[in-house]
């Protein structure tokens, strides 16, 4: 099994960037899909972006689209997600998860999550 851990987030105003890590260890990094999802207060985990194993397919949410750009470096076992243009809205804990099904929007085919790291933008 693969253990992951996000990192990267923090307070920052609308219009800023950010850039999210999802670092694993413990498995065969290549092999699985990586998603990021986020989860706001009040708020249903919503799918944000995946990736597939080999990196040569992406996927986003419509809310997302144009703004952020999900990446991998299997060497470094790590997944970005870049944040462009941050909105209030995208206040939310951004949470990357693992699998080797289907790598899309369904949080139920992830097998492996990380704890989460927030992400706050202010107006």
């Amino acid at each position: 099994q693969v253990q992951l851990v996000e990192s990267g987030g923090g307070l920052v105003q609308t219009g800023d960037s950010l850039r999210l890590s999802c670092a694993a260890s413990g498995g065969t990094f290549s092999m699985y899909s990586i998603g990021w999802f986020r989860q706001a207060p009040g708020k249903e985990r919503e799918f944000v972006a995946s990736i597939i194993w080999s990196g040569r397919s992406t996927y986003y949410a419509e809310s997302v689209k144009g703004r952020f750009t999900i990446s991998r470096d299997n060497a470094k076992n790590t997944v970005y997600l870049q944040m462009n243009s941050l909105k209030p809205e995208d206040t939310a804990v951004y949470y990357c998860a693992a699998t080797r099904g289907a790598y899309g929007a369904l949080d139920a085919t992830y097998d492996y999550w990380g704890p989460g790291t927030q992400v706050t933008v202010s107006s």
